[in-house]
């Protein structure tokens, strides 16, 4: 019970701020809607992306992107708290490690969900689908890999302690492969064998996999309990190499 106090104590803690500004998670908007305008009508004549489900399949690549760019920032945040002292004044309560790093987690993951069900609700008057149930798992599975993602980014954002360029040198240096090589945006089918090998070892490619089978209505397929499998491994790792290190860091 302990935990899920403490969880619901940094979250409130937390979300305030966002709450006062409710602007900037709108704004922020704009990079997907970016991305669906002008590389929607390109993956559209793609063959393995085009016909008449070509949104069903590009659309939850953009959900997993807004998720996969949020959460990896989110360490900068803690960044700022360190230089302020905001951060020592938390540490020294008697809160939990790891209710704080979900707490936190939660907090980014509140905005990215009202960010992807505004993406939703834009596609669908061009012709994108919404299978209620299956979505709802979808978006279920994206905040258990933002949880992990989240973890990680504090875990980064702790060791490259007083040195923002490393923090963001590792963030970028670990991005992009994991986005392009996830064939997150543009499908892979077609691309160099040795990328296609590469992306099977990526974890992302399986969520990107089981959030468009999820979003195209299927539920109970392999595809999908790949791809909650690889967000619930991105949960474990986070967690544990994050209360790891923040533990470390106050010893």
């Amino acid at each position: 019970m302990k935990f899920f106090s403490d969880t619901g104590k940094v979250f409130i803690r937390e979300i305030k701020p966002t709450l006062y500004d409710p602007i900037s998670p709108l704004f922020s908007l704009a990079q997907p809607i970016i991305f669906l305008a002008l590389l929607g009508p390109l993956v559209a004549n793609m063959p393995s992306a085009g016909g008449d489900t070509s949104w069903q399949w590009f659309v939850p690549g953009i959900l997993v992107m807004v998720v996969l760019f949020g959460t990896s920032m989110t360490g900068s945040n803690l960044g700022w708290e360190m230089q302020t002292g905001s951060h020592e004044r938390v540490m020294v309560t008697p809160l939990s490690r790891s209710a704080m790093l979900v707490g936190k987690s939660l907090k980014e993951i509140a905005p990215l969900a009202v960010q992807t069900v505004l993406i939703v609700v834009i596609m669908l008057p061009f012709g994108f689908k919404l299978y209620f149930g299956p979505a709802l798992l979808g978006l279920v599975i994206l905040a258990v890999m933002a949880v992990g993602l989240g973890a990680l980014s504090y875990a980064l954002a702790i060791a490259a302690r007083k040195k923002d360029w490393l923090f963001w040198a590792i963030q970028q240096t670990a991005l992009f492969p994991l986005l392009i090589l996830s064939g997150m945006m543009m499908p892979l089918d077609y691309g160099p064998q040795w990328m296609r090998n590469v992306s099977t070892y990526n974890p992302v490619t399986y969520i990107v996999d089981a959030e468009r089978a999820l979003f195209s209505g299927e539920l109970a397929t392999n595809t999908v309990m790949y791809g909650a499998l690889a967000a619930l491994g991105f949960a474990v790792v986070g967690l544990l190499v994050g209360t790891t290190t923040i533990r470390r860091a106050t010893v």
